[in-house]
């Protein structure tokens, strides 16, 4: 039976989502916990909706894990809970709907990236990202608005051999917190169906080149046409990004979602296209 997994997670001391040997990782420590507090002699592979890198955290992650039938899902969310690491907590474990699987179900991923322009608050110092110089977040939202839609993504992205940079982004704002723990820190909400390897960082390196004033909108038009990421857009750092929330169609919609997005990406203006990495 397949069971749905939500949690969240400190992504600091995290060699990324992905099992790697030899380093501690997201998945690791679940597939390790899992048939253990289960009793089971088989492994528990996972599947994930946002496959985040070493660095990244995630406040809104959700996998997928196929159990026994019989497998209480309340009885599992406390066992989890009791065993896992600190920076791991799980929201809730649940039956997943008919057809449903955690990364091709997903409709849209949504990513925040904070950054500070001003003296910041040391305690928030592996979550927000210190940048020199005044930050301009309406001409940040300018510039993100001439990102939006289907388009290749190249340009943002690490380029990996068979899959595609083809992506619809549906939001790209930039705004100053008001109030809160993240009071001053400029905000990116950043939402797509899929990102491909270190996108929202590049996205996030181009927007505040142009808040910063180094760099103007003819700059991000032909730095983004650009088939390859050209030297001139930063990777921003890791600890800055965090996974957000990740959107899903209703329950009876589920099955034909994975369906669609198993289907190949292609840019609106050619023919078909290579395959597809969801992130």
């Amino acid at each position: 039976m397949r069971f749905r997994i939500d949690l969240a997670y400190d992504g600091a001391g995290f060699s990324g989502w992905a099992t790697q040997p030899g380093l501690r990782t997201v998945q690791g420590e679940l597939e390790c916990w899992l048939p253990r507090v289960l009793r089971l002699d088989a492994p528990t592979p996972l599947t994930v909706a946002g496959r985040t890198d070493a660095g990244v955290h995630a406040r809104g992650q959700v996998a997928h894990v196929d159990l026994p039938a019989d497998t209480d899902p309340d009885r599992l969310t406390r066992r989890l809970r009791r065993v896992l690491p600190a920076d791991i907590t799980i929201a809730a474990v649940r039956p997943a709907a008919p057809g449903f699987d955690a990364r091709f179900s997903a409709l849209w991923r949504r990513y925040a990236y904070r950054l500070s322009d001003r003296p910041a608050d040391p305690l928030l110092r592996n979550q927000v990202v210190a940048v020199p110089g005044p930050l301009d977040p309406e001409a940040m939202s300018e510039a993100g608005s001439r990102l939006l839609g289907l388009r290749d993504f190249a340009a943002f992205c690490k380029r990996r051999d068979g899959a595609s940079t083809v992506r619809t982004l549906l939001e790209l704002h930039a705004e100053r917190i008001a109030d809160g723990p993240f009071a001053g820190v400029v905000e990116l909400r950043v939402r797509a169906d899929a990102f491909c390897h270190s996108m929202v960082r590049s996205l996030a390196g181009a927007l505040v080149a142009v808040g910063q004033g180094r760099r103007d909108l003819a700059w991000l038009d032909a730095a983004g046409a650009a088939t390859a990421r050209p030297s001139s857009i930063q990777v921003m750092p890791a600890h800055g990004l965090t996974l957000e929330e990740v959107g899903y169609p209703p329950d009876d919609r589920m099955g034909a979602r994975a369906d669609e997005a198993r289907a190949y990406r292609q840019p609106p203006e050619t023919g078909p296209g290579d395959g597809q990495e969801l992130r």
